[in-house]
């Protein structure tokens, strides 16, 4: 897998996740976390946004489907996002931390990190 990286920190986004009924009724804030693995030589090389794996659109991908799908466990949501990174748009891997705030009295979040390759999805 390649050393570079795309890096995307505290994307906020509302969702559907979680087990309780109220949780499936109303949107709460997920704060999501990405760390790409992919090749930007040849970007770099061009200075070209073509030879790039786009953050802009790869985050309003993450952020659509977050806003329109819903899940019982932050594990399923994260590698849903995996998934987009890596089969949508071409990373060779991707780490996905996935938070929800306020899951817990006494913590400021909860969520999972995973890490996922290409291998993964085929």
């Amino acid at each position: 897998m390649t050393s570079d990286r795309l890096l995307i920190h505290d994307l906020l986004v509302r969702g559907i996740v979680g087990l309780n009924d109220w949780e499936r009724e109303k949107r709460q804030d997920i704060l999501i976390n990405l760390t790409v693995f992919v090749s930007t030589r040849a970007a770099a090389e061009s200075d070209d946004v073509e030879d790039s794996l786009n953050y802009r659109t790869l985050t309003k991908a993450i952020i659509r489907y977050v806003e329109d799908s819903s899940h019982y466990l932050v594990e399923a949501l994260a590698t849903a996002i995996a998934r987009i990174a890596i089969v949508e748009f071409g990373a060779e891997g991707v780490q996905v931390r996935v938070e929800k705030m306020g899951a817990l009295r006494f913590a400021r979040s909860v969520g999972v990190e995973i890490e996922r390759r290409r291998t993964d999805f085929e």
